[in-house]
């Protein structure tokens, strides 16, 4: 086990440094300023967790008294810049959000470690609630954050787990990114949708493109399978793995934000 942690923080180490620079040089994804706006106000935080501090981002409606908050777990090669103009369309329709850095991202203190990732994805729900004392509050995990994500789910007070663009296990993950399934021994065993899911009582929603070339849309069907509670399957047509915050847009983020507040306004807007 201790050369599956050596490997998978130096794998997802380097990986996540070699795609966000990639994007940078390729402007293939928006680097939004934090900014204030009529609809939203953004607030920087560090919170501790454990022996490390994480970034994190909080942004709420700023024209009128949010209706629901959501932990945002981002994916591999993402960081809290990049997640903002989803966090400002998200509070431009009521929604508050807080997107946080895992130990060894961005400004965060430490290294990447899945013990490490499921403490700060705690840590971090456990700040919202003080940030949030009165909404309900929903977990998302996208991606790579799926896992972290639902390995918490048991243990906090959420309203909803919703699982977007995810995998049913990290080896399976890995080896829908071409590693040989012969040599799936290489990835450590962790984040099990089946053994993380199987102690959750919460309402899950599985969010996937119709597009996804990373993970195929019958893992979606099998997140569905490994839920005890209830649990809806939500395809999006001709979606690819990453648009949903490359390209923020309402006919995505709206099915969620439809399943996370108590009642939907009247009117909807993007930013």
């Amino acid at each position: 086990m201790r050369s599956h942690r050596i490997s998978f923080t130096v794998a997802l180490t380097g990986i996540s440094k070699a795609l966000i620079l990639r994007d940078r040089v390729l402007k293939s994804v928006g680097f939004a300023r934090r900014t204030e706006t009529t609809d939203t106000s953004a607030s920087h935080h560090t919170i501790p967790s454990g022996k490390n501090l994480i970034d994190a981002v909080f942004v709420e409606p700023s024209s009128g008294p949010a209706l629901a908050a959501i932990l945002i777990c981002h994916g591999i090669a993402e960081n809290v810049q990049r997640w903002f103009p989803v966090q400002r369309l998200l509070a431009a329709n009521g929604v508050a959000s807080l997107v946080f850095d895992y130990s060894g991202y961005g400004r965060s203190t430490g290294s990447v470690d899945w013990t490490q990732c499921d403490l700060d994805a705690l840590t971090a729900f456990q700040y919202l609630q003080k940030l949030t004392p009165s909404l309900p509050i929903s977990i998302l995990g996208f991606s790579l954050g799926s896992g972290p994500a639902a390995a918490i789910a048991y243990r906090v007070p959420a309203h909803r787990l919703l699982l977007c663009a995810a995998f049913t296990s990290f080896r399976a993950a890995v080896c829908a990114t071409g590693l040989p399934s012969r040599l799936s021994f290489l990835a450590p065993p962790i984040w099990s949708a089946r053994e993380s899911l199987r102690s959750c009582s919460l309402p899950v929603i599985v969010v996937h493109g119709q597009k996804d070339r990373l993970f195929p849309v019958q893992m979606a069907r099998d997140l569905v399978a490994c839920c005890p509670g209830p649990a809806e399957l939500l395809v999006v047509p001709n979606l690819a793995h990453n648009q949903p915050f490359r390209k923020p847009h309402l006919s995505y983020w709206g099915l969620i934000i439809s399943r996370i507040i108590p009642e939907i306004p009247s009117h909807s807007s993007e930013p």
